[in-house]
């Protein structure tokens, strides 16, 4: 079955208002391990890959598009893999109370990769990466640990790249230019077909200081 649904999502909208209620994390994994966070993680492929070939971590995706998270827990469950969960949420009004809950120092990477661009100045509030967001990563993650992202557009990398680096607590990982290569053993779909087609994909790593 082929699960169909819009490519952009307005956060913004009524229906998406509602923060996710705070997470049982001993329910969810099987074991407390170092936590990988995919912040819109689409049809959940990436970290299904990343799961079964790094068990030594927990892997939690968190999407917008509620379908595409139901199939995804689907996979999950049906591959039995007990260090991987998908959660339907606005992240941008609900990673506190997802997060709140963590044991310190829990949060060790995080991956937004290749987010919605909304092109159109006026609808710039919609885009993921937002200076608040940055700031509860900032007081979520484990010093030392890393925030991966990629996108195929170079002016809405740069605009995530900015907010980063805006926040003190955050240091870009070499130089200021682009990633040549994916740091991750695993690309996303997008990754794959972007480079399929010639075209660059605009990647950053920061740490958390």
């Amino acid at each position: 079955m082929v699960v169909r649904v819009r490519n952009h999502v307005n956060p913004l909208s009524n229906k998406y208002q509602t923060p996710a209620s705070p997470l049982d994390w001993e329910k969810i994994y099987a074991a407390p391990k170092p936590l990988h966070l995919d912040i819109g993680c689409g049809k959940g492929r990436f970290l299904l890959n990343m799961a079964t070939l790094e068990p030594s971590w927990n892997y939690l995706g968190l999407e917008i598009r509620e379908p595409l998270v139901q199939e995804a827990n689907t996979w999950q469950e049906d591959l039995g893999l007990t260090n991987l969960y998908y959660l339907f949420c606005n992240v941008n009004n609900s990673l506190q109370s997802i997060l709140g809950s963590l044991p310190v120092g829990t949060l060790q990477r995080v991956t937004i990769q290749f987010p919605d661009p909304w092109f159109k100045n006026r609808h710039s509030k919609r885009r993921l990466v937002q200076p608040e967001l940055v700031a509860e990563l900032a007081d979520y993650l484990a010093v030392g640990s890393v925030v991966f992202l990629q996108s195929d557009i170079e002016v809405l990398a740069g605009e995530m790249c900015d907010r980063f680096d805006a926040h003190p607590s955050f240091h870009r990982q070499g130089t200021q230019d682009w990633l040549i290569e994916n740091p991750l053993p695993v690309p996303t779909e997008r990754e794959k077909s972007t480079l399929l087609r010639g075209q660059p994909v605009y990647r950053a790593l920061f740490v958390r200081c």
